[in-house]
């Protein structure tokens, strides 16, 4: 495998790019000092908020690509150049449906800010960790002045097993995407990492040959199939690691770190 033409990488957030504790780890910054010196772009791809991808990579926010909220937001050079929203009277419609799922709570995520119903401290923690910018409101039927990316609901159990049932039904007529062991989002059919990630490509004449994807979880299918590199990590899902072309390490384990580390010497040895 020779990855010294790559010319993108991209890369999702939880389960990935950061390690079990949300965090990213030192020597992903200094490799990406190689990638930018290379003229190699990378992209954080995640489903969450802008705001929160921004304040993980925070040494680096002025020189990546962003796409947010599962595709909803592609943001280059501090440009929104995509934005993907769910029509509000779906989202008025949908609300009630999901009031109805037991041991969980939902998120209206929109660009001025995320919205939720309950101040209940478990529910307040968990969301702090993907939201920087909230609200708590009464109800979120009557959020009306925001652009809506998405609903992502939250489940403490397990997202797979108790929300996606419930929701699947409406898959004709929104995107539903199981995104997390505990999120299940909810968007229209374009808000995915993949069309954010085709119109990138397009707009900087990079081919899918060029491009290097890692991911973990089903809303990142999408984009792995945009890449002849697309990588899985250990800890993936199984239906990640059926699409993905080639497999690496667990996020705790350095799996992405692991494979940029040869794509600089593939890059370096090609040059000398």
């Amino acid at each position: 495998m020779d990855l010294s033409k790559i010319k993108m990488v991209v890369s999702d957030m939880d389960g990935t790019l950061l390690n079990s504790k949300n965090q990213v780890s030192k020597k992903f910054f200094k490799l990406f000092a190689d990638l930018k010196n290379h003229d190699v772009h990378f992209v954080a791809a995640s489903g969450r908020q802008y705001y929160s991808i921004i304040e993980k990579l925070d040494a680096i926010k002025n020189d990546i690509i962003i796409i947010a909220e599962n595709g909803g937001l592609l943001n280059y050079e501090k440009q929104d150049i995509l934005t993907t929203i769910l029509p509000l009277d779906k989202v008025q419609k949908i609300i009630p449906l999901l009031r109805k799922i037991d041991n969980s709570f939902m998120v209206l995520c929109g660009k001025k800010n995320a919205y939720i119903e309950t101040n209940a401290a478990k529910p307040i923690s968990i969301l702090k960790e993907y939201y920087n910018k909230f609200k708590i409101v009464k109800d979120l039927t009557e959020i009306e002045n925001d652009m809506i990316f998405k609903i992502a609901i939250y489940h403490f159990k397990s997202s797979e097993n108790y929300i996606y049932p419930f929701v699947k039904h409406l898959e004709n007529e929104i995107q539903v995407k199981i995104s997390g062991e505990h999120w299940v989002d909810l968007s229209h059919f374009d808000a995915n990492k993949g069309f954010a990630l085709k119109i990138l490509q397009d707009m900087l004449g990079v081919s899918k040959e060029e491009t290097l994807v890692f991911g973990d979880y089903n809303n990142d299918i999408e984009m792995l199939e945009c890449a002849h590199y697309s990588f899985a990590m250990s800890n993936a899902h199984k239906n990640v690691i059926a699409i993905a072309n080639y497999k690496t390490k667990s996020n705790n384990d350095g799996g992405v770190e692991t494979i940029l580390e040869q794509l600089i010497r593939d890059i370096n040895t090609n040059k000398s």
